[in-house]
C-alpha cells in the first residue's frame, strides 16, 4: 500500500512541476529523492515513508512558485487525505518537515528536525550545490530577471526574513547561501558529500570574478 501511495504522490508531482523552468522542476524532485534514498541507507533507524512522501511534496505549496500557499497546502491534504488514503498524522508529519526545512524558514530561528527532517533537508540542500547547484541558481537567476555580477554590490553578511528575498546578484546568492550549507548539513554522509560540491563552487566563482575582472 505504502508503495503505490508514493508512486500516487510522485505522479501529482510530476504532472505540477514538471514544466518548471526555475530549477524547482520534477527533475530537481527526482534527484532530491535519490539523495534521500542515498542517506536512507545510512541512516537506518528513519522512516522511509515519510522521507519519501517529504521529498517528493517539498516544493509543492512553496511560496516561490505558488500564489496561495494556503490554498495550495489545503488542496494537497484534501488529495493526500481523500484520493490517496494517508493519515492525518503522517501528513502533519509531512507537513512540518516541509514548513519548517527551508533556509529562509531557519533565519531567524534554527528548528530542531526529526531524522526524517534532516535526511530531507540535507537531500534538498545537496540539490542546491555542486555542478547542478551552480547550473540551478543560474536558471532561478536568468527566470527571474537577477543580475549576474555587480562588483560594487557586495554580499549580505547577515540574512533576514525581511531582507531574504531583496535584490541580489546570481554570484552574491553563493556566498550569501550556497557557500554557507555544507557546515548546515545534519548527517556525516552529507557532509561528506557537499564539502566537495562546496570546492567545486568556490573554484567556479573565483574563476569567474578573476574573468570579470579581466585577470584571466
Amino acid at each position: 500500500m505504502k508503495k503505490t501511495q508514493v508512486q500516487q504522490v510522485a505522479m501529482l508531482v510530476r504532472r505540477k512541476m514538471e514544466s518548471d523552468q526555475s530549477g524547482h522542476d520534477y527533475e530537481h524532485v527526482r534527484r532530491v529523492v535519490r539523495n534521500a534514498q542515498y542517506l536512507l541507507d545510512k541512516e537506518k533507524k528513519a522512516d522511509d515513508f515519510k522521507v519519501l512522501l517529504a521529498c517528493y511534496l517539498h516544493d509543492f505549496y512553496d511560496e516561490k512558485l505558488v500564489q496561495d500557499v494556503t490554498a495550495e497546502k489545503a488542496n494537497l491534504r484534501h488529495i493526500l487525505v481523500q484520493q490517496f488514503e494517508i493519515s492525518s498524522d503522517t501528513i502533519n508529519d509531512i507537513f512540518q518537515i516541509i514548513d519548517q526545512m527551508s533556509f529562509a524558514h531557519n533565519l531567524a530561528e534554527t528548528h530542531k528536525l526529526s531524522l526524517e527532517g534532516q535526511i530531507v533537508q540535507d537531500a534538498d540542500r545537496l540539490d542546491a550545490i555542486g555542478a547542478i547547484g551552480v547550473f540551478r541558481a543560474i536558471r532561478y537567476g536568468v527566470v527571474h530577471g537577477i543580475a549576474d555580477y555587480d562588483s560594487t554590490l557586495e554580499p549580505r553578511e547577515e540574512l533576514t526574513q525581511d531582507n531574504y528575498r531583496e535584490d541580489t546578484t546570481i554570484i552574491n546568492h553563493f556566498y550569501e547561501k550556497l557557500f554557507k550549507l555544507e557546515k548546515l548539513m545534519n548527517t556525516k554522509a552529507a557532509k561528506r558529500i557537499a564539502r566537495s560540491r562546496t570546492k567545486l563552487m568556490q573554484e567556479f566563482v573565483s574563476e569567474y570574478e578573476a574573468e570579470y575582472r579581466g585577470e584571466k
